[in-house]
């Protein structure tokens, strides 16, 4: 098998029989090679089915978070020159995903050709349903099936082989510091060398077939890297359309899984926390890639004695994983350090304002070199300029520290660096601490505006299932262990599941905006 939902199932084969589909009815629509496809869809054979389409007629996929809304969409759009954008409609417990789209677009609904909006303001030409019935200004896929039917796997076949490894495979729109989502350019070679390197060399189990747990969306990195990792074993990918910890323990202990890649705490902690949750029946899992806190190491470590945990460094910048756990590292080493560089990529740390290079043990900003890094931001050349330099370096916004074996250890985004009176505290660090108290689920740190201090930091907690403490308990574990300016002067409680995120990573903007709303109020 492929491809393992809850909804579906599908073989290699099948799923190519659907891309070919999809890919000649792409043709019929006018998409050429590198022309920009959207696809706003959550993980499912209909993502991939259109993820492959778009490779094999030589375009570029734009994959879209699908918690955008109005604005967000209608930004993209525009902002990627999309020709054609592929959804979905009707799935049980999400939104109506086509009517979302064509809602951002003014002018699509009452268009009188689906297959030629003419949209003022953009390219855009067609929003094509991949399932479910036709919703005015929008193609079903009826009609996608008849286009395709006028081309052949001849014409799809020479676009397909006239792609190289240089070209533009997928733009991917993150969020960071500018007002807007920057499209980060990734070309085939970014996208695929590290993975399928890794499936040979690192992640092949001794079982005759892996299967790959994937919870996290594919429009992310972290979750359409280690897809492409699975796809080079040959394996079977284990998803869903959203995440469910119950359904995906189900999925994991049907069949077998191999390697789960949840990555951040908010995902693994709901699936150990949840009532179906039985270490037993995840005997066959080898391998998980995770950060987060040391308890949730030594957690999991009880728990999965016979998995390696994954740790690694990486960000869309550079298509996922530049540095990676070792197979040697002691289990102390792997809660310390964030692996070390992977093969063929190149890392140094930074002064953050002469750019010198600093000595091993020092916390500098991190650049990074080599075939994984961006070919720049669509559309933006000043932007992109400032984020790589002429040598090819890409200033990646992170602080490091490079020890003398090689290791790295990430101390935060530069940007998240809070100034108390003079002083730097790093929330990271603040956050691991407050996660060694018993009662800590989930800890994330931001600064308050101060009058006297320039900022302050406050945290915002979940706490373990029925866990019992107040806000100033959690301060009080805080004096006396560490510095006084990084105790922090509030915390808020958040519930599981209320957390604002971004993609799968806690939101700090929202949180600002939180704390800014109410400086004075402690929950």
């Amino acid at each position: 098998m492929a491809v393992v939902t809850p909804r579906a199932i599908i073989t290699y084969q099948g799923l190519l029989d659907r891309a070919r589909r999809v890919a000649r009815g792409l043709v019929g629509l006018g998409v050429k090679a590198q022309s920009n496809v959207g696809i706003f869809a959550p993980n499912g054979i209909p993502y991939l089915e259109a993820l492959f389409a778009v490779h094999l007629v030589g375009a570029t996929a734009v994959p879209i978070n699908v918690r955008h809304r109005t604005s967000e969409l209608r930004f993209i759009v525009t902002h990627a020159d999309l020709d054609v954008v592929l959804t979905t409609t009707e799935i049980d417990d999400y939104s109506d995903l086509g009517a979302v789209l064509t809602e951002a677009l003014p002018g699509a609904s009452i268009a009188d050709d689906p297959s030629d909006l003419q949209l003022e303001g953009c390219k855009l030409r067609s929003v094509v349903l991949l399932d479910g019935h036709g919703k005015p200004g929008t193609l079903a896929r009826h009609n996608l099936e008849d286009l395709a039917g006028r081309v052949t796997d001849p014409e799809v076949d020479a676009l397909r082989i006239g792609v190289q490894p240089s070209d533009l495979a997928v733009i991917l729109y993150t969020s960071g510091t500018t007002a807007h989502p920057k499209g980060c350019m990734l070309s085939h070679d970014a996208l695929t060398r590290g993975p399928v390197d890794r499936a040979r060399k690192r992640f092949r189990t001794a079982e005759d077939h892996d299967v790959f747990w994937i919870p996290g969306p594919m429009f992310h990195v972290g979750a359409l890297s280690p897809y492409v990792c699975c796809l080079a074993a040959t394996g079977t990918v284990l998803t869903d359309e959203y995440f469910d910890a119950g359904r995906a323990l189900k999925l994991m202990r049907l069949h077998g899984v191999t390697s789960g890649w949840p990555w951040f705490p908010v995902i693994t902690s709901a699936v150990l926390d949840h009532p179906d949750f039985d270490p037993s029946a995840l005997s066959s899992l080898r391998y998980l890639g995770q950060v987060g806190p040391r308890s949730l190491f030594d957690r999991l470590r009880e728990t999965l004695p016979e998995t390696e945990l994954i740790k690694s460094s990486g960000m869309t910048e550079t298509a996922g994983s530049f540095g990676l756990s070792s197979p040697d590292e002691r289990f102390e080493e792997r809660v310390i350090h964030q692996g070390e560089p992977v093969r063929d990529v190149e890392v140094k740390v930074v002064d953050p304002v002469s750019e010198d290079e600093l000595p091993r043990g020092s916390v500098g900003h991190l650049l990074v070199r080599g075939y994984c890094v961006t070919s720049g931001y669509y559309g933006e050349p000043e932007l992109t300029e400032q984020t790589i330099d002429e040598d090819g370096w890409l200033r990646t916004g992170d602080l490091y520290s490079h020890t003398a074996r090689g290791k790295l250890n990430f101390h935060g985004r530069h940007k998240d660096m809070l100034r108390v009176g003079g002083e730097n505290v790093a929330p990271l660090e603040l956050e691991e601490f407050l996660c060694d108290h018993p009662a800590v689920e989930t800890a994330a740190v931001v600064g308050q505006p101060d009058d006297r201090l320039d900022e302050v930091p406050v945290a915002f907690v979940e706490l373990r299932p029925d866990a019992v403490v107040e806000s100033q308990d959690l301060i009080d574990f805080c004096r006396g262990q560490i510095a006084s300016f990084k105790v922090p002067r509030a915390v808020h409680f958040v519930r599981p599941g209320e957390w604002p995120v971004s993609a799968t990573k806690i939101d700090k903007r929202a949180l600002r905006d939180r704390v800014r709303a109410r400086p004075e109020q402690k929950d």
